[in-house]
C-alpha cells in the first residue's frame, strides 16, 4: 500500500502502481519518489499528504482493538498473528469477507459515515462465527475518489468499533484514492476476516435431523441486505427522503437505515462453552429461504412457524409501500431474525435462556422436519 493507496492500520506501502517509497515516506531517503515529481501525482488528483494524515488518525483505532496473538506495530508488508496451538489441538482457519453492499448510498445521503464500519465487521464475523469459530483478526478496504482524512476516520473508526464488538483484532487494511472512478463524497468498503476452531468442532449442520430445534435471535433491523430494493421503495417509489419522519419509525428514515448489523460472534462463543450447536445459519442476502438450509444436513428440511417473533416495523412499513409478497421478503430480508441457531429440542428452552441472559432477544421460531433440504413457513 502506498501513501496514495493510503494504509488503513497496517503500512503506508505503495501499491504495484510504482507509487512512493517502501517505508511509507514520499522516497526511501525522504526525498520525493522516484520520478521527482510530487506535484505530478497530486496534479493527476492523488494527494499524498492526506494520505500520511490518514494513516496518522487511523492508527490509533487499530491499536485500541489489539487482542492477544497480534505481533509488533504498524509498519510492515503484512499483518502479524501467532496462532495460539496450545489452545487448539488441530486448528482450522475459518475466513470470511464482504461489503456493505448499497447501503453506503444511504451514509452518503446522510452524511453520516461512522456505523458501516460496524456493517462490514458484523458481515465478515457473523458468517466467520457462524462455523463456530472465534473471530481472531480483521483488514478492510476502503476506496474513494478524493480521499477526504475526516470522512476516513470516520468510517475507520466504525471498523474499529466492529472489531471490538467481535473480539477481534484491526491489524491492517488498504485506504485508495482513485481519481475520476468514484463520484465526489462516494466510496466503497468491504473487509476481510479470520477465524479459527477446533477441528473437531466445526460447526457443519451435518448433525442436525427431526426434533431439532430453530432458535432465532432478533436482528437489529434491516442489517446490511436488501438496500437496492429497500432504497428503490422509500426513496424513488415513496418519495421519502433520510430526514422523513415516518409513523410507526422513532427515528428518522436515513438513521433507521444505517442502524448497523447486530454482532453475534461473542454470543455464538459464549453459548458453544454450554451447549452444543448443531447449525447456525447467520440471516443474511437470500434470507430464510437461502441461508437456513446452508445450516441442514440431508433430510431435514426446516419448518419456520409464522408469527413466532416480532417482525421490526421498518420491513412491515417496506412491504406495505412496496407490496411485496410475504414470500419475496423472506427472500429478501432478515425479517427479524438475523441468526438462527438449530440445537436438539432438549436444549432448546436452556439456550433461549442462555441467549437472553447475553442480551439478546432470541425465539422459538420453529423446529427441524424430516424432508428435502429447505424452508417451509408454517
Amino acid at each position: 500500500m502506498g501513501p496514495a493507496d493510503h494504509e488503513d492500520g497496517l503500512t503506508s506501502e505503495p501499491g504495484s502502481n510504482g507509487e512512493p517509497g517502501s517505508n511509507g515516506e514520499p522516497g526511501s531517503n525522504g526525498e520525493p519518489g522516484s520520478n521527482g515529481e510530487p506535484g505530478a501525482y497530486r496534479e493527476a488528483g492523488v494527494d499524498i499528504e492526506a494520505g500520511y494524515e490518514v494513516v496518522r488518525r487511523i492508527k490509533r483505532f487499530a491499536a485500541a482493538t489489539s487482542r492477544p496473538g497480534v505481533i509488533g506495530g504498524l509498519g510492515g508488508f503484512g499483518g502479524l498473528f501467532a496462532l495460539d496451538h496450545q489452545k487448539y489441538a488441530a486448528p482450522v482457519l475459518v475466513s470470511g469477507a464482504d461489503g456493505a453492499g448499497t447501503k453506503l448510498a444511504v451514509a452518503f445521503k446522510t452524511g453520516r459515515h461512522n456505523t458501516v464500519g460496524i456493517d462490514v465487521v458484523a458481515m465478515c464475523v457473523n458468517d466467520v462465527a457462524a462455523q463456530g469459530a472465534e473471530p481472531l483478526f480483521f483488514l478492510d478496504y476502503l476506496a474513494m475518489g478524493k480521499l477526504v482524512p475526516a470522512v476516513a476516520e470516520e468510517i475507520v473508526s466504525g471498523v474499529a468499533e466492529g472489531c471490538r464488538r467481535a473480539g477481534c483484532a484491526l491489524i491492517g487494511g488498504e485506504t485508495a484514492e482513485m481519481p475520476g472512478f468514484y463520484r465526489e463524497g462516494e466510496y466503497d468498503l468491504a473487509g476481510f476476516a479470520v477465524g479459527v476452531a477446533e477441528r473437531e468442532k466445526i460447526i457443519d449442520g451435518r448433525t442436525t435431523g427431526p426434533g431439532d430445534a430453530l432458535i432465532g435471535l432478533a436482528s437489529s433491523g434491516l442489517h446490511s441486505n436488501g438496500f437496492s430494493l429497500t432504497r428503490k421503495i422509500f426513496f424513488e417509489q415513496a418519495g421519502l427522503a433520510v430526514d422523513s419522519r415516518v409513523t410507526g419509525l422513532e427515528k428518522p428514515l436515513g438513521e433507521e437505515l444505517l442502524t448497523p448489523t447486530r454482532i453475534y460472534a461473542r454470543t455464538i462463543l459464549a453459548l458453544l462453552e454450554r451447549f452444543r450447536i448443531k447449525g447456525i445459519a447467520h440471516i443474511t442476502g437470500g434470507g430464510f429461504y437461502e441461508n437456513i438450509p446452508r445450516a441442514l444436513g440431508e433430510g431435514s428440511r426446516a419448518l419456520v412457524q409464522r408469527g413466532s417473533w416480532p417482525v421490526p416495523p421498518i420491513l412491515r412499513l417496506l412491504q406495505e409501500l412496496g407490496g411485496i409478497s410475504e414470500q419475496e421478503m423472506f427472500n429478501t430480508y432478515n425479517m427479524g431474525i438475523g441468526l438462527v441457531l438449530i440445537v436438539s429440542g432438549n436444549d432448546a428452552p436452556g439456550v433461549l435462556a442462555a441467549c437472553e441472559s447475553l442480551g439478546e432477544r432470541a425465539f422459538a421460531i420453529g423446529r427441524v422436519a424430516a424432508g428435502p433440504n429447505g424452508v417451509d413457513l408454517v
